[in-house]
């Protein structure tokens, strides 16, 4: 199998008539977003810009030269204007008057505050020295799949200038810091006449007297390296092809059964997300000859292994003779071994002053004939670490088209891993959200309701999956929630509650997408009214059809991932006032959501052994942003209840004892309170949030 490069070539999307009105910091930032908006040419988060520009000093007035350099953190293809660090040059040639050498350079990064210009609150990066002290204006850090490979490779100085015949300098491998920024000094003023420098093992640095200029020098060598690489490459990718990938559906299906099983494994300290790859460069890796010693070598780029560790997890599967009971009889021990393996790499390379060892579980997981899959504290993190490692695939097939492929050393790797100054970072973090890694399942999620409640645990943190039968309006959930949570943390399925076949592909789509199912809000609904003698059996069976039996199917099938996982759960049934209390002219309603509330007391029994509870909560008359409301139920309830449609609203709000109306927001933050931590000890219960009704107390 082999993998085709399907997108165009990396060209110039330089825009001479935008770039003419820019200021220098402006042609900066619209340099930055041209990079990093390809993958190619950085990954995300990865790489860093910068460039050296005369600026009034607010102090004085006169003109001083300062750094604008991207900042600790962000993405260049995302980054803004205030995403940069702005630092007095002068003050940074000062620092090299402190500097007491390799062993204590990491004190230079405190110094980096005094250098601020102009009251800038964005923490200068490690990387700052490396762009202040080369000596051209602009200049770019880029880890290009291509140039890392050459980069990586076991003749790499010799390969750096055969290709590229002297424009390119070459330094060893050596960790970021002020030391390096000095070498790039040196070499930068010694060879006037380079275009850039590689780092071994690293990446790139090119730079030019304009952004202009610096942007297309940098993609002109990364094309360079992509075109010699493609010409050259004499061996087969990965040691050729061993074995046939699975179909794709049957890629799927493996994936999305094994996900919640490896996910409960590994998430005993912190809830992990998982993410699935079977793209071409992923499957071409894990159906090769040479998959178990590549793997063993590990990445070579810090930006690759500080996201992935120092290397992947190969899971002991054979695609042509598909077993799963094997490949999960195998994996407790399996696991135990990387662990431990993991712990003694970290005595063998640890310091005096090392920071406790960290999670010991893999993050990347290889699958001969089926793909990748990762796992993290958060989906984003999840998706970003397989990315990189499929960055870590395309090193390894370019440096060993050419050559020999080699990993960053072991405790270089470590000394990275476990820097002081990254472990500072790690500190710095925010404090994880109450639903942080928690994967939450909403049915009728393209409703009032179940829009509100994904809105409130999507703000807890959680990741949400959202199905619903009406494609169309679920489409407009799926669209307004990603707008306010992020890509990363919707997902959606069109689905039919009431069908077996469909309850099981959305659970089976929730574990391909986030890794599992923690929490599940059974939410899906309708509502009839009409006198008992004009209750037709096709009224009664479609309120138990959707009311009760939709609600028994999701239940079962998110009871049982909640089982394999062994993390516990939560599961919320959206009942109704109803469910207490009957109403005349709605049998078919009342009795159903009677049903639900004694459901959910029969699995909260079942499910307590097993760490998942189950309770209710149940509204009344929520008419804010109700499809059903906004249907014939409204009609049949103001007949019913003898007043205009109009007047539905004010006519039960006036009929509660709070002589309040009840929102969808009212509903979410009952939801959320009983799905989350804060009623951990609550099970079989029920939550009235229909502001107040006397027949509805429960007894």
């Amino acid at each position: 199998m082999k993998v085709t490069q399907q997108q165009a070539p990396i060209t110039s999307l330089w825009d001479d008539q935008a770039a003419a009105a820019m200021s220098e910091p402006e042609l900066l930032l619209y340099r930055s977003n041209l990079l990093g908006s390809d993958l190619r040419i950085t990954n995300f988060g990865g790489g860093n810009t910068s460039a050296k520009v005369m600026m009034a000093d607010p102090l004085s007035g006169e003109q001083v030269e300062v750094l604008w350099v991207k900042g600790s953190g962000g993405d260049l293809g995302s980054i803004k204007l205030d995403g940069f660090s702005t630092l007095y040059m002068d003050k940074l040639n000062a620092l090299k008057g402190r500097y007491r050498g390799l062993a204590l350079e990491d004190e230079m990064v405190a110094y980096l505050p005094h250098c601020t210009f102009n009251l800038n609150p964005r923490a200068a990066s490690i990387d700052t020295p490396l762009h202040a002290y080369i000596a051209r204006k602009h200049v770019d850090h880029m880890h290009p799949d291509a140039v890392i490979a050459i980069a990586a490779c076991a003749g790499s100085q010799a390969l750096t200038q055969k290709i590229f015949e002297g424009e390119l300098g070459w330094l060893p491998w050596q960790r970021p810091g002020y030391d390096l920024g000095l070498k790039l000094e040196q070499v930068s003023k010694a060879q006037p006449n380079l275009k850039g420098i590689i780092l071994e093992g690293h990446g790139l640095f090119t730079w030019g007297d304009t952004a202009k200029s610096c942007y297309e020098t940098t993609l002109a060598i990364i094309k360079r390296a992509e075109e010699w690489l493609a010409a050259n490459s004499k061996q087969p990718s990965f040691g050729g092809q061993a074995i046939e990938p699975l179909p794709s559906e049957q890629r799927s299906a493996l994936a999305a059964r094994l996900m919640p099983l490896l996910r409960g494994k590994i998430s005993r300290d912190e809830y992990k997300l998982g993410h699935f790859d079977d793209s071409a460069a992923v499957l071409e890796f894990v159906c090769s000859r040479d998959l178990q010693p590549l793997a063993a070598l590990g990445t070579s780029c810090p930006d690759h292994f500080l996201r992935t560790k120092i290397r992947p997890f190969v899971i002991d599967f054979d695609p042509l003779q598909p077993d799963f009971d094997k490949l999960v009889a195998g994996l407790d021990q399996a696991l135990e071994e990387y662990r431990a393996g993991y712990v003694a790499y970290y005595e063998r390379c640890k310091h005096d002053n090392s920071p406790a060892v960290r999670d010991a579980n893999p993050i990347i997981y290889l699958i001969p004939g089926v793909g990748m899959l990762s796992f993290a504290k958060d989906k984003a993190t999840a998706r970003i670490a397989g990315e990189f490692y499929v960055n870590a695939i395309n090193v390894m097939r370019g440096a060993n088209g050419v050559d020999t492929y080699v990993g960053l050393p072991e405790q270089e790797a470590f000394d990275i891993e476990y820097w002081l100054l990254e472990e500072a970072k790690l500190q710095r973090m925010p404090k994880p959200k109450s639903l942080a890694g928690r994967i939450a399942l909403v049915t009728g999620g393209a409703g009032g309701i179940g829009q509100a409640v994904a809105r409130q645990l999507l703000q807890e943190g959680a990741c949400v999956m959202l199905t619903d039968i009406d494609p169309e309006a679920l489409s407009q959930a799926h669209t307004d929630l990603v707008k306010s949570a992020g890509k990363d943390s919707v997902g959606s399925i069109v689905a039919n509650i009431t069908s077996e076949e469909a309850v099981e592909s959305v659970l089976q789509a929730a574990a391909l997408r986030f890794g599992g199912v923690d929490l599940l809000i059974s939410n899906a609904g309708i509502a009839s009214s009409a006198p008992l003698e004009d209750t037709t059996l096709e009224i009664w069976q479609r309120n138990q059809d959707i009311l009760v039996t939709g609600y028994f199917l999701a239940s079962r099938a998110a009871f049982r991932i909640m089982k394999q996982q062994g993390l516990g759960g939560s599961m919320v049934f959206v009942a109704s006032k109803n469910g207490l209390v009957a109403s005349a002219g709605a049998s078919a309603y009342c009795t159903a959501k009677a049903a639900e509330i004694h459901l959910a007391r029969c699995i909260a029994l079942e499910g307590a052994p097993h760490g998942i509870r189950v309770n209710v909560v149940n509204p009344d008359a929520v008419i804010k942003g109700s499809r059903i409301w906004d249907g014939k139920w409204k009609q049949e309830r103001a007949q019913s209840n003898k007043i205009e449609a109009d007047d539905v609203e004010k006519f039960y709000r006036d009929r509660s004892m709070l002589k309040l109306s009840v929102l969808p927001e009212d509903i979410a933050e009952a939801v959320y309170f009983l799905a989350s931590d804060k009623a951990g000890k609550s099970t079989g219960n029920i939550l009235n949030v229909d502001a107040g009704n006397a027949g509805a107390f429960t007894r």
